[in-house]
């Protein structure tokens, strides 16, 4: 899966850490109404990641932003 919507890093992250599968990230990104849509909302809506899981990923694109701008 190539796409431009999400960052490697945060691609490998949601692979790695949250075990979804390429496949999983690609019809969530292939479903988005518009090219902004959060893309850990939609993994949540659509019942690939749990609230537990969402909220470590608002943690960890939190902790991505303030190490590029401290």
């Amino acid at each position: 899966m190539e796409n431009n919507s999400i960052s490697t890093e945060f691609s490998q992250f949601l692979q790695q850490e949250m075990a979804l599968s390429r496949d999983d990230l690609a019809v969530v990104i292939n479903n988005q109404r518009q090219p902004g849509d959060p893309i850990p909302m939609l993994l949540w809506q659509y019942g690939l990641i749990s609230v537990t899981q969402l909220q470590r990923i608002w943690d960890w694109l939190d902790a991505q932003v303030y190490f590029q701008f401290p």
